[in-house]
């Protein structure tokens, strides 16, 4: 998806309360790609960022753990993103074009274990 940062990446947002990691994950999938199902496969790791924070913070420098997941949906999904979630444009890319899709460098090992772990379920 196309980020508030005119970057691609995958959807991320915030754990609520009562909320597990992995489910915040997938809410967040569902809130921001507009994907009606998706299934949990596998953790992919966390990494922890820094930025300035544009919306809430007023540019302050924000630290924060982001923890991925690897999901399933089926073959046909439509990508609806949500401006409303900071989520402007989506789209299907193949594994091959993924890793040179990616805006930020610190997610190629997630994208790269995504990917090992696709192949292995073929």
């Amino acid at each position: 998806m196309l980020d508030s940062y005119d970057k691609w990446t995958f959807p991320k947002g915030r754990v609520e309360a009562g909320e597990a990691v992995a489910e915040a994950a997938a809410r967040e999938t569902l809130e921001e790609l507009g994907l009606e199902q998706i299934r949990l496969l596998e953790p992919l790791g966390k990494i922890d960022i820094w930025f300035r924070d544009r919306f809430e913070k007023n540019g302050r420098l924000v630290h924060k753990d982001v923890y991925y997941f690897l999901f399933q949906t089926k073959s046909d999904a439509v990508l609806d993103p949500d401006p409303g979630q900071h989520s402007y444009q989506a789209k299907w890319v193949s594994a091959q074009q993924l890793l040179k899709s990616s805006d930020y460098s610190d997610m190629i090992p997630i994208i790269k274990r995504a990917l090992t772990l696709v192949v292995q379920a073929k």
